[in-house]
C-alpha cells in the first residue's frame, strides 16, 4: 500500500479553552502529550519539526481529539496521541502512544519511528 499522508492526533482539545489547559496541565506535570512534545515548544511549533515533517514525502497534518475528521476517529476510536498513515487501501495505525512517548521529544527520534514502521508493515511512499 502506498502513503498519500500522514495523519497525527493530538491528546488535547484544540479549542482555546482545551489549548489552555493543557498548556495549564503540561506546566504543572499533570498533563502529557507525546505527539505536543515532539512538535512544540513552550509557545510555538518547533523548527526541527517543520524541517522533519517538511523532509517527507507526503503531507503530515495533525489534528486534536476534538477536531479530527470522523474518518480518523473511526480508527483512533479514543487512543490518543496517535499517527496514521492515509493509504491507498484505508487509514492504518504506524504508531501508538507509548511508541510516540518513546522519541523523547525528538522529532528525528519520531521520523525514525515512522519510517521503521512504515518499512515493517510494509508500507511504501507516494
Amino acid at each position: 500500500m502506498k502513503i498519500d499522508r500522514l495523519i497525527g492526533v493530538y491528546d488535547a482539545n484544540g479549542n482555546l479553552r482545551g489549548e489552555i489547559a493543557y498548556w495549564i496541565g503540561a506546566r504543572l506535570g499533570r498533563r502529557h502529550c507525546s505527539l505536543c512534545e515532539v512538535t512544540h515548544g513552550l509557545f510555538t511549533v518547533k523548527g526541527e519539526w517543520k524541517r522533519c515533517r517538511d523532509g517527507l514525502p507526503v503531507a503530515f497534518d495533525t489534528f486534536h481529539r476534538d477536531d479530527q475528521p470522523d474518518e480518523v476517529r473511526a480508527v483512533t476510536g479514543d487512543r490518543a496521541p496517535v499517527v496514521l498513515a492515509e493509504t491507498d487501501g484505508g487509514l492504518v495505525v504506524l504508531l501508538d502512544g507509548a511508541q510516540i512517548d518513546a522519541a523523547g521529544g525528538a522529532p528525528q527520534r519520531l521520523m525514525q519511528a515512522i519510517e521503521d514502521r512504515v518499512t515493517a508493515a510494509g508500507l511504501t511512499w507516494s
